[in-house]
């Protein structure tokens, strides 16, 4: 059953700005989706429409069969954390995570129950006595989330909470942060334009643009299934490397032709390129779908421009007619700049694309 359903949902400013043109989205009791999406896309305005924080221009917002969508963000028992927490700063630690619930007269007991039931959830049961100035970043953040979550809402909402944070306290927020949703059973939604983030955390993803939802599915859908050439730029890094062939056919066998490479296609993946007698395509072909081959012996033939190190792997950079090609590699590699390489490719996560629409072809 869905638990919030937003219908033709936009936000436009001074008749003319649209933050939003159009969300049509259902999601699931229990579910962690991520908004993801470039600066400017429309995913923090979707996130605060549904708190109540912004007035919708059309569309409406149900949570649990009900119309919210012109409720005060107070009767939505809806919870969120900012970006910058908003905490209360003459307050402690206690005072911040009871402040909601003294609001509902709930006893003192349940209260005091309550706030270390849910910082003992977040890992600040210590610092209940401290005020936020006398914390860090990452321990405000957890006073916010911790008072996000005394109310029990029947949505979490979170506006790109780690962004904040050093690099490293990020990668350890987001595996606490999906542990916390799954012990509080809360329909969450997260909002980040971190994509390693979004697949890191999600159940499902759903990647915006210009205000529209181009693509929503699993981690797994969005990455090895993208829907048009943005969604494949934006996903994996370094991102999808993309070539436009012109598809040849020779006897029972067919090619897709590049200036620097030949790439042989099956039967079936000729029948799909070729399918209305469509002569020309976009070839997607993410970093780690190269597969290094003897020198010269490989359909693509380069020779190294960069090598940039990573520890577990390492990113070649090769340049094919004017454009820069990064391909991933083992470590065991020893390249240089200037060296000769050559690649085949995986052929079961090539990605074919219209030239025109760049709509997945499929």
């Amino acid at each position: 059953m869905a638990v919030l359903e937003l219908n033709d949902l936009a936000k436009r400013y001074n008749r003319k700005v649209w933050g939003v043109r159009k969300m049509d989205l259902e999601v699931e009791d229990r579910e962690f989706i991520v908004f993801l999406g470039p600066s400017g896309c429309g995913k923090t305005t979707c996130m605060r429409m549904i708190a109540g924080l912004e007035e919708t221009t059309r569309g409406s917002i149900n949570l649990e069969g009900r119309d919210i969508t012109d409720l005060p963000p107070r009767d939505r028992n809806i919870s969120m954390v900012f970006q910058n927490y908003a905490i209360w700063p003459h307050m402690t630690v206690f005072d911040n995570i009871a402040f909601s619930l003294k609001l509902k007269k709930m006893p003192k007991e349940d209260i005091r129950k309550t706030v270390e039931e849910v910082a003992g959830m977040v890992k600040i049961e210590q610092l209940l006595t401290r005020f936020p100035g006398q914390m860090s970043g990452g321990q405000q953040q957890r006073v916010a989330l911790a008072r996000a979550l005394a109310v029990k809402p029947k949505l979490f909402l979170m506006d790109e909470p780690l962004s904040n944070l050093d690099a490293k306290l990020r990668v350890v927020m987001r595996t606490e942060l999906k542990a916390i949703h799954q012990k509080t059973g809360a329909t969450s939604i997260f909002v980040t334009h971190d994509q390693s983030e979004a697949m890191s955390m999600a159940d499902r993803i759903v990647i915006m643009k210009d205000g529209e939802i181009i693509q929503v599915g699993t981690p797994e859908d969005v990455y090895f299934r993208s829907a048009d050439m943005f969604v494949a730029g934006f996903i994996g890094t370094p991102p999808t490397n993309f070539f436009p062939v012109s598809i040849r056919k020779e006897n029972d066998r067919g090619y897709l032709e590049h200036s620097d490479f030949n790439c042989p296609l099956g039967s079936e993946e000729l029948g799909l390129v070729s399918k209305g007698g469509r002569e020309e395509l976009v070839l997607g072909i993410r970093p780690e779908d190269f597969k290094l081959a003897a020198p010269r012996k490989g359909i693509l033939n380069a020779e190294v421009l960069v090598v940039e190190p990573q520890g577990s792997h390492q990113i070649l950079a090769v340049e094919l007619a004017g454009n820069i090609v990064k391909i991933i590699v083992s470590p065991d590699q020893k390249l240089a700049p200037g060296d000769p390489v050559s690649f085949d490719f995986d052929y079961k996560h090539l990605h074919f694309f219209d030239k025109d629409s760049e709509k997945r072809i499929s």
